[in-house]
């Protein structure tokens, strides 16, 4: 498996495979080929379909002088290989093409291609579950500390920089107000949260502080804020909120946290490896449900559970959100997306307080639920994979329609 600095990226939102991807996508074309005259674009099925509440032509553009990209949607086509495809093209002068790439945003901000990228380094030798904690057992190895051996000590760098972007973006997302871009009419609410928690009883503060932050990080990605994909934007909310809640109240160090987002990004990772974390690939399961699946890891080891107690919560955390669906109110990252990151949240907590009351045995394993998930999301029609067809999306169309 490669490193999980792969897979938590610190960039912008409003979306890892749409924006974040082809963003970068462009700018490794761009600088192919430098004196072209012009440039083309085709993209292709998910990222055609909602690139443009993605802000994906935005984010394109932003790579090249004004009026160079020209950018041509095929929602009604799908390359092979993976739904978000994008063909570029360098023209001279005349018109006559340079060099065409064709290349794939397969989630999380990563891209593929036939070759020509560079493959990420495998730091991993095992990659499933079973088999970790199976030689973590043996070698008396937490889950963190096995991250470590892989990775070197250089990944506490890479995770303090994430968590410090992550704290950020809970302290912009809690005080900013206002409408969210992209024309829903959607208020921020993490600030009402807050202050409403802040003046609440003892009994409320758990789901609220955790709603709160939760709802802080995701409208500041939907605003196009820096965050952290954890493992994707869409689902930035979720880890960052549940870190932050337990901080504030086991009063545990940030060396610990750190830890705990080194054990969610080994579940996270393996979830990438063995499925997908990719909308458009397996629907808001690989997003929200990964991201969950993480959290419950993490909180689970903050409170103090063992490696099978961690086991357990990440796998509750996924298998309650399998079969959920991609489909994005007018193709933005605002409805249901949002409020999801605040029930995963909670649900991450609720998994990691379940898995502690046992003694983490369980029938149904992990790695048994990342395989299913994969099957489910092959077996999803495209209309709720990051399409904004069917689903909500629909519902919300013909709602807009009966009003005009």
């Amino acid at each position: 498996m490669e490193s999980i600095q792969e897979l938590y990226r610190i960039g912008v939102g409003p979306s890892s495979s749409h924006t974040m991807g082809p963003r970068r996508a462009a700018e490794i074309f761009c600088e192919r080929y430098p004196s072209a005259a012009g440039y083309r674009v085709k993209l292709y099925g998910s990222l055609a379909a909602t690139g443009r509440g993605h802000l994906t032509d935005a984010a394109l553009k932003s790579v090249f002088v004004p009026g160079a990209l020209e950018v041509i949607w095929k929602p009604e086509k799908e390359l092979p290989f993976h739904p978000n495809g994008m063909r570029f093209t360098a023209v001279d002068a005349d018109g006559k093409a340079l060099g065409r790439w064709e290349v794939f945003s397969v989630g999380g901000g990563a891209l593929r291609d036939e070759g020509s990228l560079p493959i990420p380094q495998q730091v991993y030798d095992l990659n499933k579950m079973y088999e970790i904690l199976d030689q973590c057992k043996l070698t008396g190895q937490a889950l963190w500390e096995y991250v470590e051996e892989r990775e070197g000590k250089q990944i506490w760098d890479h995770l303090r920089k994430v968590w410090d972007v992550m704290q950020a973006a809970i302290e912009r997302g809690l005080h900013a107000e206002g409408v969210l871009p992209g024309g829903l009419g959607l208020a921020r609410k993490s600030w009402s949260f807050y202050r409403k928690t802040m003046l609440s009883g003892q009994v409320l503060q758990r789901a609220g502080l955790v709603s709160a932050y939760a709802l802080a990080v995701s409208e500041e990605n939907a605003c196009g804020g820096e965050i952290v994909t954890a493992p994707t934007c869409g689902s930035c909310g979720i880890v960052p909120a549940v870190l932050r809640y337990l901080q504030e109240v086991l009063k545990c160090s940030d060396d610990s946290i750190l830890r705990a987002l080194a054990t969610a990004g080994l579940i996270g990772n393996l979830a990438k490896h063995n499925a997908s974390i990719s909308g458009a690939e397996v629907g808001c399961q690989g997003e929200v449900g990964v991201a969950c699946a993480m959290a419950a890891g993490a909180a689970a080891q903050l409170l103090g559970g063992t490696s099978r107690q961690i086991e357990y919560a990440a796998e509750m955390g996924l298998e309650h959100n399998l079969g959920l669906t991609c489909d994005p109110v007018a193709g933005l990252v605002q409805i249901p997306c949002i409020e999801r990151n605040a029930f995963a949240a909670a649900q991450a907590l609720a998994s990691a307080d379940y898995a502690l009351f046992t003694d983490g045995g369980h029938r149904i394993s992990y790695d048994e639920v990342v395989s299913v998930m994969r099957e489910t999301g092959q077996a999803l029609p495209s209309l709720y994979r990051e399409t904004s067809v069917g689903g909500l999306a629909k519902a919300y169309r013909h709602r807009k329609r009966g009003k005009a």
